[in-house]
């Protein structure tokens, strides 16, 4: 769970507090003006250029950017959250922000997408996530954004890159609620399981609690009186 301003407040030196109210009050501008977005498609690139913003993108970017120098990397995330929360950026210029961030700033956007009323106009940031093997970014997209937007068949293979990249299942939100009675994916942990045996590697723990999941009957619909 992300800090929030208040326990921010209680938590960082009085430089780093004022530096806070002024990136927030930017991003609160970049809101009130939302025609100051550069725009671009909306789905990013897969490499990793440099980090930092182009001519004529907002301050509050810069901000974003360098939220870990000036807050401490220990509060980037939540941080970059709040600007995000109070900048609103439309799917294109989050899109922007993301391919152009490092992967801190990539993992910021993630864990703040459910937050942002964008519908499922960023799942492509989702996917984008989902194709790495950085599991910072693979924890983080599966957070509640992916829970609501994400397919059946995408979400599967969520869980299966999570069990691959050795990401906890713990970090999959409404687990238990997706993977309730869902033969196909139980189909699928199933073949994982037998590839694994296999090639003679260990078999995740994490397989047999999410089939497990799997086994629990889905709720019958309760009949409308």
């Amino acid at each position: 769970m992300l800090t929030t301003r208040e326990e921010l407040d209680d938590r960082l030196p009085g430089a780093a507090r004022a530096w806070l109210d002024e990136a927030l009050a930017e991003a609160a501008h970049a809101a009130d003006r939302p025609d100051t977005g550069t725009g671009t498609p909306d789905r990013p690139d897969t490499g990793n250029p440099p980090s930092g913003t182009g001519t004529g993108n907002p301050p509050w970017e810069t901000r974003f950017a360098s939220a870990g120098r000036h807050c401490g990397t220990e509060h980037a995330d939540a941080v970059r959250a709040l600007l995000l929360i109070e900048a609103r950026p439309a799917a294109p210029d989050l899109a922007r922000l993301y391919a152009q961030g490092t992967a801190a700033e990539r993992r910021a956007v993630l864990l703040t997408l459910h937050r942002l009323d964008l519908g499922s106009a960023a799942l492509t940031l989702v996917e984008d996530a989902l194709r790495t093997n950085d599991t910072r970014l693979v924890a983080a997209a599966v957070g509640p954004y992916a829970a609501a937007h994400l397919d059946a068949h995408g979400w599967r293979h969520a869980i299966l890159k999570c069990l691959f990249t050795e990401v906890p299942v713990e970090a999959v939100a409404a687990l238990a609620d997706r993977a309730r009675g869902d033969a196909e994916l139980a189909r699928m942990l199933h073949d994982f399981a037998a590839e694994r045996t296999a090639a003679g590697r260990p078999v995740p723990a994490d397989l047999r609690t999410v089939l497990a999941l799997t086994a629990t009957p889905a709720a019958a619909p309760t009949e409308e009186s």
